[in-house]
């Protein structure tokens, strides 16, 4: 329950994350469309407002008339009427002679009194308020009057502030409507777009705590990684227990007969009266001992092979220094103190990716074979041989029976007490090591006698 809900956790927080995402793109986008409008309001007023000041100073231009040698003007009231559209404006107006004499209208001091042969439309004060004023010129060459007479019709802003305004408040308000449709869309895409997510958490929380097989779910490619990566790591967690699983079972096979034997045989040495019977005895739980000794340890070797198999990284090492370290170690004394090991190796790396702990386990396993069941003197060597790396351990002995070699990696039925089984279990852990880093145990007689080599991809040396 508690797994279920912080998976639901997790999954509202993505959730909510993208939302806030998508939530701040389009404030973002708003904050844009606002600018825009605005801009967009403000240049459409004024040239709407330009194109009204541009008609009424040509309606005033056009009334200008030449009586008696001089400009006279009947102001039309068609002009005033099309600057009266801004009834809380103020306006402007001025009509000046060639001396720049006003003719009609304000007599103060022009902005821009130049007169040009274009309207020119500027902006200046108009009694501490901002305006747009017009000018433009009308030419006369009559007899009685030869001359340029210049018309500026002004108009203050707050009708076009109020226009920009709201044209920008209506494209705010279409904008909102079409965000708030967005994030509604939004939010059911990705409401949509999570399903599989909680389908997956579905699966996962229905399951039985020992189903490792993998999951079989159709979901978009993006959430697909996702499960194959989870499907990898419960194919792995699936083998490690299985391993495990067949360890403890075949630990538990092995053990029983043995400890049941020293159990009965220590019964005896201590109700036995007659001494000899009871050396007899005492020597029969002694040898025992040993050989339980022994098969405890290689079980422990093959489990920490096991664990290390998916667990252990990779790293790039030589071949010679595994073979060195396990001579040097001199734990073959303590097997067969009197057996002469000789190391052989070449002066050029022999380099692969592996795992130097599980490496030296197959290899102690394949010395402590050799010296118990070999003959002669025991070699040890890394060379390459091409494309592969090996690492391998010679004796002068015919080799495991064909039986032995037959039932290398199977589940053994047979008690410890077997020395073919104790070379099978023996060769069985270098073949796991060999075949977890790619490799193979390579099993077969030589000119000298009987060699097993662990054949691994060769590295190629980094110079």
């Amino acid at each position: 329950m508690a797994r279920s809900a912080a998976i639901e956790g997790a999954t509202a927080s993505l959730k909510r994350r993208v939302i806030i995402g998508v939530l701040a793109l389009l404030l973002v986008g708003g904050a844009v469309a606002a600018l825009a409008a605005f801009g967009y309001g403000r240049a459409a007023a004024r040239e709407s407002y330009d194109r009204l000041l541009l008609g009424a100073a040509n309606d005033i231009a056009e009334a200008i008339s030449i009586q008696n040698g001089a400009p006279v003007v009947d102001l039309p009231v068609a002009a005033f009427q099309l600057l009266a559209l801004a009834p809380d404006d103020r306006i402007y107006y001025s009509v000046r002679g060639p001396g720049g004499e006003v003719l009609t209208g304000a007599t103060g001091a022009l902005p821009n009194p130049t007169p040009t042969d274009s309207p020119s439309f500027f902006d200046a004060s108009m009694a501490d308020e901002r305006a747009r004023f017009v000018t433009l010129s009308r030419r006369f060459a009559e007899r009685s009057f030869s001359g340029t007479v210049s018309v500026t019709v002004g108009q203050t802003l707050r009708a076009r502030t109020e226009m920009a305004l709201g044209l920008t408040r209506d494209a705010l308000i279409a904008a909102a409507i079409g965000g708030i449709a967005l994030l509604a869309a939004a939010v059911w895409v990705i409401e949509r777009a999570m399903r599989p997510l909680r389908h997956i958490a579905d699966q996962l929380a229905g399951r039985d705590p020992h189903d490792l097989t993998p999951m079989d779910a159709a979901v978009p490619a993006e959430v697909a990684v996702m499960v194959g990566a989870m499907n990898r790591f419960m194919a792995r967690l699936d083998r490690q227990v299985a391993a495990m699983r067949n360890l403890i079972s075949d630990t538990a096979h092995q053990l029983r007969t043995p400890v049941a034997a020293l159990r009965v045989q220590a019964e005896l040495a201590s109700a036995e009266e007659d001494d000899a019977r009871r050396d007899l005895i005492l020597t029969r739980l002694q040898r025992r001992t040993r050989s339980l000794g022994e098969l405890l340890d290689q079980m422990l070797s093959r489990a920490l092979v096991i664990h290390r198999t998916d667990a252990a990284r990779r790293v790039s090492l030589d071949l010679r220094d595994v073979a060195l370290d396990v001579i040097e170690s001199r734990d073959h004394e303590l097997v067969a103190p009197n057996r002469d090991v000789v190391l052989e190796i070449g002066e050029a790396a022999v380099m692969v990716m592996a795992d130097t702990l599980s490496l030296s386990e197959a290899l102690r396993n394949l010395l402590g074979n050799a010296l118990k069941h070999g003959a002669g003197r025991v070699r040890v060597g890394a060379s390459r041989e091409g494309t592969r790396a090996c690492l391998w351990v010679e004796d002068s002995g015919p080799g495991p029976s064909a039986a032995v070699l037959e039932r290398i990696g199977e589940r053994f039925e047979k008690t410890a007490a077997s020395v073919g089984q104790s070379a099978g279990l023996g060769l069985s852990i270098a073949r796991a090591v060999a075949q977890a880093f790619g490799g193979e145990l390579l099993l077969g007689a030589t000119a000298q006698g009987f060699r097993a080599t662990i054949s691994l991809p060769a590295q190629e040396e980094q110079i």
